[in-house]
């Protein structure tokens, strides 16, 4: 399961890298594209838990830092207003 950093630009135009542990986040967002807020959040809520699963499949605890990236995903969204959207720029950055 090769780890992999993703590129997110938020609504005030600023971006993240954020931390995935599976190369599987690239099949819950297409680049380029604007993702409402709390679309946005919910599938990087769930393809991070999807990778957190695959590493307790693999090793047999989860992932902490998924874990962690999802609350700050979370924290995050939470500034700007539900009808902002977020775009996913580029994986493995």
């Amino acid at each position: 399961m090769p780890e992999m950093h993703f590129r997110v630009r938020w609504p005030d135009d600023s971006t993240s890298v954020c931390y995935s542990p599976s190369s599987t986040i690239q099949e819950a967002f297409v680049l380029q594209q604007a993702y409402a807020r709390d679309e946005f959040v919910q599938r990087s809520r769930d393809a991070l838990l999807h990778a957190s699963e695959r590493v307790a499949q693999k090793y047999g605890y989860g992932c902490g830092h998924a874990l962690a990236q999802i609350a700050e995903i979370e924290r995050r969204a939470q500034q700007y207003p539900p009808q902002s959207t977020v775009t996913v720029e580029a994986f493995g950055v």
